[in-house]
């Protein structure tokens, strides 16, 4: 497994470079790859978005805040990408087991080992997606899939500017059902991104070896 970490990015351009690798993995020039990004704030559509039901923020309400719109292939719906924020791009291939839903199974499970590494208690929600701390979630999940290889992944908010996320009903989860937390909303005074990522590399590559 090689990690890769590209720093800040944006999204346009860190999406060109993962499909390039993905297209590299398809073709056995590539070994599984981990990637670590930060992207500059970007609102992203999942197949599930509903041509952006859910984008609350006009035009003017984004272009004051800095956040740009894409839309994107992976699963799931609307979410927030921004600085502060772990984005890992897995591009590995599901080949020996051929099931998405266990693949994303073993996605949540890497970040609650993540998020446990940092003295907090993450967990599933029923009938919903991503990791969560009680009814706050914490990480958001999206995967695609060419030929059983992965692309895409995950979001793990650090410390974000959370108020970013009132432009958007994030991945359709509306007020009343929950809202949207960091690391540092949940009082780990000294999270960082390099401490995130190692602990989310550490985790990935052990359960992935299993």
């Amino acid at each position: 497994m090689t990690v890769e970490d590209w720093g800040r990015t944006p999204y346009d351009d860190a999406l060109a470079r993962q499909l390039a690798m993905l297209e590299q993995r398809l073709a056995g020039t590539r070994g599984d790859t981990l990637v670590f990004t930060e992207h500059e704030p970007v609102f992203t559509l999942g197949l599930r978005a509903g041509a952006g039901a859910h984008l609350l923020w006009n035009e003017g309400q984004l272009q004051t805040a800095g956040v740009a719109v894409r839309e994107t292939n992976r699963g799931g719906d609307i979410t927030y990408h921004g600085p502060g924020q772990l984005v890992a791009y897995p591009i590995v291939s599901l080949e020996p087991q051929k099931d998405l839903h266990a693949y994303l199974r073993f996605l949540e499970d890497v970040l609650i080992d993540t998020v446990a590494s940092f003295g907090l208690n993450a967990h599933r929600r029923e009938g919903k997606t991503g990791i969560w701390i009680e009814h706050r979630k914490i990480a958001a999940i999206g995967v695609a899939a060419r030929r059983w290889v992965a692309y895409h992944g995950i979001a793990l908010n650090v410390s974000p500017n959370l108020g970013h996320f009132a432009g958007i009903i994030p991945c359709g989860i509306d007020a009343t059902e929950g809202s949207v937390t960091s690391l540092v909303r949940e009082g780990v005074a000294d999270a960082t991104l390099e401490r995130a990522k190692a602990a989310f590399a550490s985790a990935f590559k052990q359960r992935w070896a299993r």
